[in-house]
C-alpha cells in the first residue's frame, strides 16, 4: 500500500507570522461570539483558529503549509514534522477540534453552548501550546 499524498505548499519560514496573525484574529472573533451567545461563531473561528495556528507552525518549523481540502490532512502533517514532548497530547485537542467543524457547520442541529464551551477551551489549550513554540516577539 502506498502511502497517500498530502499536497503542500512551500513557504518561507518567516511568513509564519502572517497564519499567526490570522489565527490571533479567529481567536478574538471566537472569543467575541461567546459572549455574544453566538454559538455556531464560536466553533467556526475555533476551527480557522486551529487550522491558522497550525499553518504558522509548520511554516515556522518546516517551511510548508498544508493545502489539502481535507482539514484532517494537516493533523498528518503536523504528525509527521513536529515531534516535541507535548505534541501528540495536542495533535489529539486539534484532531477533537477539526472533528467539530462538520458538526457545526453541516449537521441538521443548533450547535449548544455546551460544544462552543468545550470547542472554546480546546482552542485555547491547542492556540497556547503553538504560540509557545513559536518565537514570543511576534
Amino acid at each position: 500500500m502506498n502511502p497517500k499524498k498530502i499536497p503542500f505548499q512551500k513557504i518561507e519560514h518567516s511568513r509564519f507570522a502572517i497564519y499567526l496573525k490570522k489565527a490571533k484574529d479567529f481567536y478574538q472573533s471566537m472569543l467575541r461570539a461567546y459572549s455574544d451567545n453566538n454559538w455556531h461563531s464560536v466553533g467556526l473561528e475555533a476551527v480557522h483558529c486551529a487550522i491558522s495556528a497550525t499553518d504558522a507552525l509548520l511554516v515556522y518549523r518546516a517551511g510548508i503549509r498544508c493545502t489539502s481540502q481535507r482539514h484532517l490532512d494537516i493533523v498528518d502533517v503536523l504528525v509527521d514534522q513536529i515531534k516535541t514532548e507535548k505534541s501528540q497530547e495536542n495533535i489529539r485537542t486539534l484532531i477533537k477540534i477539526l472533528e467539530m467543524k462538520n458538526l457545526v457547520e453541516y449537521e441538521d442541529r443548533l450547535f449548544t453552548q455546551k460544544e462552543a464551551s468545550e470547542i472554546l477551551k480546546r482552542t485555547e489549550r491547542y492556540f497556547s501550546w503553538v504560540k509557545n513554540q513559536l518565537p514570543s516577539d511576534v
